[in-house]
């Protein structure tokens, strides 16, 4: 499927997409990106913290 994509056109690619939108915008791009993997992570990370402590909680109510 990728065998006819050699490295000279994926920096061909990636020269038109600079020149299309400039670096000022990809890198406001690339920003909002990382914050929003970021928050994501987090968001995932604290629902399972939750997870835990719901768990523990009604384990103990159990007893």
């Amino acid at each position: 499927m990728l065998s006819g994509i050699s490295p000279w056109s994926i920096l061909l690619i990636l020269i038109i997409i600079v020149v299309l939108f400039g670096t000022k915008k990809l890198r406001n791009v690339g920003s909002d990106l990382g914050a929003a993997i970021k928050s994501f992570k987090k968001s995932s990370k604290e629902e399972s913290d939750d997870n835990i402590i719901d768990s523990k909680s009604s384990s103990k109510d159990k007893k």
